[in-house]
C-alpha cells in the first residue's frame, strides 16, 4: 500500500492499519514483556520462525514494527529492523557483513563515534576497518578493493563537514566486485535523500537525530533492498551455516528473501540484546509525522545562517551545500533536491579562549551533542562529537581545531543569527 502514495502520505500512513488495532487512529504502544502462545504449536512454529508472529518484545514488538516499517516505506528499503541506537545499527550491521573476518572500506569523514568503534571495536573481533580518502574518488577506490573487503560503509551527508559522496559511482564500482554498499543517512534522513536510489544495498540510521527529530529518544533502524546475489557461501558463508533453532536449516534457506535482516535479528539483537522500546518507538512515529516540514525549515534557516558566517569577520570558512563556495556544489544541486539540511560547520578565529567564550555567552543555540533537533544545535566537534580521533585521524577527516558544527532548528533564522552575532562580539571576535 505504501508505494500507491507519496513520501508525505506515507509519513502520515504507512506501516500501521487501524483495522487491526481495535481502530486506533494513533499506534498503540504495545507495553508488554511477553505475548502468551496459542498452543504447543503456535509455541514452536514461532521459535523456529516458521509462523509469523510475537514471542518476546526484545525481538519483536507492534510498535516497534510500525515505527520501523514507516522508515522503510519513506526509503523505499525492502527489509527493516529498528534496534536501540544507531551505533547499534552500525555495529550489527557491520559484525553480520563480516563475522569476525575481513575488511570493510569506509570514509574518513564519519561521526567521531564511529570512527573511535573501528579503533577500539572491530579489531578486537578480527576486522579492520580502513578509512580511505579513495571515498571521493570512485576510480581510485575500486584499487583498493581487495578479495577480503565485504563492503564499502559512507554517510550520504557526513558529520560534521557536511560533504557529500557520489554514491551512484560507488555503488557502481562496488557491484562489479559484488561487494554491497552501505550508507548511513542520519543527516539527511529520507526526505533529502534515498540511498536506494542510488545503488545503496543497506541504509542505517541513527533515528535519534533528525528522522524523529526532538531528541526525546534514542534508536536505531537497519534497511536492505532485498537483493541476495552478494552474499554468495563463499564470500559471506555466514548465512550458509545451519542453525539448531531454525530445524537445523540455515539464514539463507529459512529466509531466501531476508537473510541479511534476518540474520541481524536472530544473533545480534537476540543475543547482543540493543532492542528499542515501544514507547520510543511511539515517539519516533510522532517524529516521523512532521519531517518534511521540520527539514525543509532547518534547511531554509541553515542556508541563511551560512551566507551570514561567510560574511562574518569572526569566521575563516564555511561548509555548507546550499553555498557557491562549497566543494561538491554540483553533485549537492544534482542529489539534494528538497533542500541541503540543517547542517553546517564553520572556522571560527581567535584563541581557544575567544572559541569557549563565544560557545559560553550564546543564549539561543543549545551547546550539546545531538544533532536534526527542532532546537537548533551547536558544538565544537574536534573537542567533543570527535574528540575520540587521533590528531592524524583529524587531519584526514578534515576536521580543523576550530571547526564549530551548527545543526540548525526551527526558530526564526534572524533570531539565531543575532545570538551569533552577540556570541561572537561577546568574545572580542568582531
Amino acid at each position: 500500500m505504501a508505494q500507491q502514495y507519496h513520501f508525505d502520505t506515507n509519513k502520515i500512513t504507512a506501516g500501521y492499519h487501524a483495522s487491526e488495532n481495535q481502530l486506533a487512529v494513533s499506534p498503540p504502544i504495545y507495553q508488554t514483556t511477553a505475548y502468551d502462545f496459542k498452543s504447543a504449536k503456535h509455541a514452536e512454529n514461532l521459535f523456529a520462525y516458521e509462523e509469523a508472529g510475537y514471542l518476546y518484545s526484545r525481538v519483536g514488538n507492534p510498535t516497534v514494527t510500525y515505527f520501523a516499517e514507516r522508515v522503510k516505506a519513506l526509503d523505499g528499503g525492502k527489509n527493516v529492523l529498528a534496534v536501540g541506537s544507531g551505533m547499534a545499527a552500525i555495529t550489527y550491521t557491520l559484525l553480520n557483513l563480516t563475522n569476525g573476518k575481513g575488511t570493510i572500506l569506509a570514509s574518513p569523514y564519519l561521526y567521531g563515534g564511529s570512527i573511535d568503534s573501528f579503533d577500539r571495536l572491530f579489531p578486537d573481533l578480527g576486522i579492520q576497518i580502513k578509512l580511505t580518502k579513495s571515498i571521493l574518488d570512485p576510480e581510485a577506490l575500486e584499487a583498493e578493493i581487495t578479495e577480503d573487503v565485504k563492503a564499502i560503509f559512507v554517510e550520504s551527508i557526513s558529520n560534521p563537514n557536511a560533504y557529500l559522496v557520489d554514491l551512484d559511482k560507488i555503488s557502481e564500482v562496488a557491484h562489479r566486485h559484488h561487494i554491497p554498499v552501505v550508507v548511513d543517512n542520519t543527516v539527511a534522513t529520507p526526505y533529502l535523500y534515498q540511498p536506494f536510489a542510488h545503488g545503496a544495498d543497506i541504509v542505517v540510521y541513527s533515528a535519534t537525530k533528525g528522522l524523529t527529530g526532538h531528541g526525546n529518544i534514542i534508536a536505531g533502524i537497519i534497511e536492505d533492498n532485498g537483493k541476495t546475489e552478494y552474499y554468495t557461501k563463499q564470500a559471506y558463508p555466514q548465512f550458509y551455516t545451519p542453525i539448531h533453532m531454525l530445524k537445523g536449516k540455515s539464514i539463507a534457506e529459512q529466509f531466501p528473501d531476508n537473510p541479511f535482516i534476518s540474520r541481524i535479528l536472530l544473533v545480534y539483537l537476540n543475543f547482543l540484546g540493543a532492542a528499542l522500546s515501544p514507547h520510543d518507538a511511539y515517539l519516533g512515529i510522532l517524529g516521523i509525522e512532521t519531517l518534511s516540514e521540520r527539514v525543509a525549515k532547518q534547511s531554509a534557516n541553515a542556508l541563511k545562517i551560512a551566507e551570514y558566517l561567510e560574511k562574518s569577520p569572526a569566521v575563516e570558512w564555511v561548509r555548507y551545500p546550499g553555498l557557491k563556495s562549497y566543494p561538491f556544489k554540483e553533485l549537492a544541486d544534482k542529489i539534494l533536491i528538497h533542500g541541503f539540511g540543517g547542517l553546517l560547520s564553520f572556522g571560527i578565529t581567535g584563541t581557544k579562549e575567544q572559541k569557549a567564550a563565544f560557545l559560553d555567552h550564546l543564549e539561543l543555540f543549545h551547546y550539546h551533542v545531538n544533532l536534526g533537533d527542532v532546537r537548533s544545535l551547536i558544538v565544537n566537534s574536534p573537542d567533543t562529537t570527535h574528540s575520540e580521533l587521533t590528531e592524524k585521524e583529524k587531519e584526514i577527516a578534515d576536521i580543523p581545531a576550530n571547526l564549530i558544527r551548527i545543526s540548525a532548528g526551527l526558530e526564526d533564522a534572524d533570531d539565531l543569527i543575532q545570538d551569533l552575532e552577540q556570541g561572537f562580539r561577546a568574545a572580542g571576535l568582531i
